[in-house]
């Protein structure tokens, strides 16, 4: 089961899965774990230690990074707004 923990300090939600996708599967593992009705995948882009899907939720945008060399996974919102809905985006995906 993938554990989902809103971070307030840090103002993040930390992603721990139970297996860490590989590299080439991120977009894919993305697209199902971020797969709902009130979730619109916007952007993928890949790069060379670090994978980010940008997608809306409740008209506000966040960012879905994985960090290679960690094996790090986060949601991050872009801007203010999106920072206050993170914790009802936890929640959601929970």
């Amino acid at each position: 089961m993938t554990k989902i923990e809103y971070d307030h300090t840090h103002k993040c939600i930390v992603i721990t899965p139970i297996e860490p996708p590989h590299d080439e599967d991120f977009e894919l593992w993305s697209t199902l774990f971020l797969h709902s009705d009130d979730i619109t995948l916007n952007e993928y882009s890949a790069g060379a230690d670090r994978h980010q899907v940008r997608f809306s939720y409740q008209q506000q945008t966040f960012n879905l990074n994985y960090e290679h060399y960690s094996q790090s996974i986060w949601i991050n919102g872009e801007g203010t707004e999106a920072d206050h809905l993170l914790a009802a985006l936890t929640f959601y995906l929970s």
